[in-house]
C-alpha cells in the first residue's frame, strides 16, 4: 500500500494527482509538496504572478452565541470585542505557562465568529473550545468547507476578473462574501506568503470547480507545501510546531504585537487569559531568549535542529526553521538565541554536521511584505 493511502485527504486530491503532484504525509493528510514546476519555480511564480494553494487541511470552526467575543477573550489575548464585522485578526491559544497551543485567525461575521486553525492542532483546538466554552456557546466544525489560498501580486487582478467585482477597497485582513461565477465564498484578504492575496472558504462540493476556474487564468499555477514553507520563511512568518510551541511564549517568539493593547497590563481589559501573568511580566522582551532571523554566511543551508553557539563554543540557541531562499538566492534561517545575543548583526556559529558555520543575527522579515493596505 502507498504510504499516503491511509491518510486523510482534501476534496482536491484527484486534482493534485491529475497535475502530477508529489504527494506526501502532512499533519495526517496526503498533501502536495510540489508539482511539475518544482519548488523553486513555484516559489518564484508566486512572488511574480499568482499561486493557488490547497489549504483545506486546516480547521475552520464556527462559534455562535451571546457574548461570544467577550467569552472567547478568556482564552485569547486579543481585543475581539472591538473587532469590526468583516474584519479578521491574528490570535493565539495559550496554556497556563504562557506557552502557545496554536496560532489562528479570528473572523467577525456579525452573527458568528469563525476561527481558522492549524491542521495538526484542529482536533485539540475544538476540544479545548468545547471544554472551556461549550456550555455557553455553540461551537461547530466546518467540515463541509474547503480552503484555497490565492497568493501573489496578480492575485487581486485574477480575483477581480473571475468574480467580476471591484476588490480595490478590500484591504488586508478584510473579509467578505464574494461570488465567483455563481460559487459563493467567504474570502479574507490575507495569506501566509507575505504577498497580497486571498484565503477562500468554499463548500467542499464546489472547491474543485473553483480551483479549475482560477487555474484557467494565465497568471495562476498550482503551488505545493514546499514553496508555501519557503515563502513564509522569507516573510518571517512563524510555523506552529517549529518556531512556535507549547514551550514558547508569544514574547519569546517576538509576537508582542499579537497581545492587544487592551489586554496588556495598562489596558482596560488587562489579562484574564491563560498564562497572562507570565506573558505580561515578560513585556517588553523581559525574557531569556528570543526568536530572531539568522543569515548563514556560507552557501550551506542551516536547518531546523542545528545548535547555535558563540565564538567560544558555548551553546546559545537553536535553529527552528531554515532553508534556501529562492527570492534572495542564499540560505536563511530563524531560531531562538539567548537574549544577550539577539541584537541584529551579532556574529554566531551554527554547528552543521559538527562543523561551525558563521551566521549573523538579522531581522526575521527577509523579504518585505506586500499586503494590500
Amino acid at each position: 500500500m502507498n504510504d499516503t493511502e491511509s491518510l486523510k485527504h482534501t476534496p482536491l486530491l484527484d486534482l493534485h494527482k491529475s497535475a502530477n503532484a508529489k504527494i506526501v504525509p502532512f499533519a495526517g493528510y496526503a498533501m502536495p509538496v510540489n508539482y511539475e514546476l518544482g519548488i523553486i519555480k513555484e516559489h518564484l511564480h508566486t512572488r511574480e504572478k499568482a499561486g493557488l494553494f490547497d489549504v483545506s487541511h486546516m480547521g475552520q470552526i464556527s462559534i455562535q452565541g451571546n457574548n461570544a467575543a467577550s467569552l472567547l477573550e478568556n482564552l485569547i489575548p486579543v481585543d475581539i470585542q472591538s473587532l469590526s464585522v468583516g474584519r479578521q485578526k491574528y490570535g493565539l491559544f495559550l496554556n497556563e505557562k504562557g506557552g502557545i497551543l496554536d496560532d489562528l485567525m479570528i473572523i467577525n461575521r456579525g452573527d458568528e465568529i469563525i476561527l481558522v486553525v492549524n491542521a495538526a492542532c484542529k482536533t485539540a483546538d475544538f476540544d479545548y473550545l468545547q471544554t472551556h466554552l461549550g456550555d455557553k456557546l455553540s461551537i461547530r466544525k466546518l467540515d463541509d468547507k474547503a480552503l484555497l489560498a490565492l497568493q501573489g501580486p496578480m492575485a487581486g487582478t485574477v480575483a477581480e476578473r473571475v468574480s467580476g467585482e471591484d476588490l480595490s477597497d478590500m484591504k488586508f485582513m478584510n473579509v467578505r462574501e464574494i461570488s465567483f461565477q455563481g460559487i459563493t465564498c467567504l474570502v479574507s484578504r490575507s495569506g501566509y506568503t507575505g504577498e497580497d492575496g486571498f484565503e477562500i472558504s468554499v463548500a467542499n462540493e464546489y472547491v474543485t470547480d473553483l480551483a479549475r476556474m482560477l487555474l484557467a487564468e494565465s497568471e495562476v499555477e498550482l503551488i505545493g507545501l514546499g514553496a508555501r514553507d519557503s515563502l513564509r520563511l522569507e516573510a518571517g512568518l512563524c510555523l506552529y510546531g517549529h518556531d512556535l510551541s507549547q514551550d514558547t511564549t508569544p514574547i519569546e517568539a517576538n509576537l508582542n504585537w499579537a497581545i492587544s493593547p487592551k489586554r496588556r497590563s495598562s489596558g482596560e481589559r488587562a489579562g484574564g487569559f491563560p498564562g497572562s501573568d507570565i506573558i505580561l511580566s515578560q513585556m517588553p522582551k523581559n525574557v531569556s531568549r528570543l526568536l530572531v532571523g539568522l543569515l548563514p554566511q556560507s552557501k550551506a543551508p542551516v536547518r531546523e535542529g542545528v545548535t547555535i553557539t558563540d565564538k567560544d563554543g558555548n551553546v546559545v540557541g537553536e535553529i527552528t526553521s531554515g532553508g534556501f531562499s529562492p527570492s534572495l538566492g542564499y540560505p536563511i534561517s530563524m531560531g531562538y538565541v539567548d537574549i544577550d545575543y539577539a541584537t541584529v548583526g551579532t556574529e554566531l556559529l551554527a554547528m552543521v554536521r559538527n562543523k561551525p558555520l558563521p551566521v549573523n543575527v538579522a531581522k526575521s522579515t527577509f523579504v518585505p511584505h506586500r499586503y494590500h493596505r
